[in-house]
């Protein structure tokens, strides 16, 4: 498998790949429009009602007790841990004081504990909303300001927009299956920003240290030179790449076959996220890189006055 890895060629491939990828943010966008994000109560008014049942119960039985105690409100999703024995139910909408009363009283009895509610109303779930994409922004704007420094302009733009189309791919992947957005599905966007990050500097830092290796013997004169060293650059990482990938995906995958139903979407997200993280560092933010050092060589000669006759 190393060897084949290692003699591909991967730049051949990155323009018609490029295509299909922006292909896909377009169908993406047009998803999001149409069908929306199944947003948990972190982000939208509602209510967390955890109860121990001591054992497993349908949600009809949980809609029983409720519409018992009087609330009208549908259930939204029920997850469940500890073998079944606690269910977490949660509703799109805030139970009211003798709502909530009324639900305590009504599962003590049918259940014999005391249940945990928990309301996020309206204006907090804006908040927390707002929060996470400041929070994505300044990662952004973090990571541009460093790469410039530690690279270039050029390495930068193309190491966020790679990172932005990882995230937003897993938007849509989570529009699409209806997985629940949560806190754990922020945390999973930050996550796999910093592996995709990660894993777009390890191909940058080596593409950076061969073009300087290269230059020390000649002058580098056409995009044919730079596109060998980007395919080099990636057939000499792309091993630890996939390694690494393969190591946090089976990690991911634990989660989600051992882990509580409620965290199984932040382990979704990052087995989807991890894949690709290493896909676009090799065929969106490289590519993307060649196409602006092709637009700086361009500019250079159009700017190098023509020789005299």
């Amino acid at each position: 498998m190393n060897f084949k890895l290692t003699e591909l060629n991967y730049v051949k491939h990155m323009r018609t790949l490029f295509i299909i990828s922006c292909a896909v943010v377009i169908i993406g966008l047009g998803i999001l429009f149409f069908r929306g994000l199944n947003l948990g109560i972190d982000f939208a008014s509602g209510t967390r009602v955890e109860v121990q049942t001591g054992s497993q119960v349908s949600q009809q039985e949980l809609e029983a007790a409720f519409t018992e105690a009087g609330v009208d409100e549908s259930i939204s999703s029920i997850q469940y841990a500890d073998g079944g024995s606690l269910a977490n139910v949660t509703f799109v909408g805030q139970l009211g004081q003798d709502e909530v009363a009324s639900v305590k009283t009504v599962f003590t009895e049918t259940f014999g504990s005391d249940p945990n509610i928990s309301t996020v109303s309206a204006e907090v779930g804006r908040d927390i909303a707002r929060n996470a994409i400041y929070a994505v922004a300044l990662a952004s704007l973090g990571i541009i300001l460093y790469i410039t420094f530690r690279f270039q302009f050029s390495y930068a733009v193309a190491t966020v927009v790679a990172m932005l189309h990882d995230a937003f791919f897993m938007i849509v992947a989570f529009s699409i299956f209806g997985i629940e957005v949560n806190l754990y599905f922020v945390a999973a966007i930050l996550t796999i920003i910093g592996y995709s990050v990660n894993d777009t500097i390890v191909t940058f830092d080596r593409l950076r240290e061969n073009i300087q290796a290269y230059e020390k013997e000649r002058k580098i004169k056409s995009m044919d030179v730079y596109r060998d060293i980007v395919n080099t650059s990636i057939q000499e990482t792309i091993v630890r790449s996939v390694n690494t990938v393969i190591t946090v995906l089976v990690t991911a995958l634990a989660l989600y076959i051992f882990g509580a139903e409620s965290i199984r979407g932040f382990a979704v997200a990052l087995l989807i996220g991890l894949v690709m993280g290493m896909y676009s560092s090799i065929f969106i933010a490289s590519y993307l890189w060649l196409m602006l050092k092709k637009l700086t060589i361009n500019k250079k000669k159009q700017a190098t006055p023509a020789p005299e006759a």
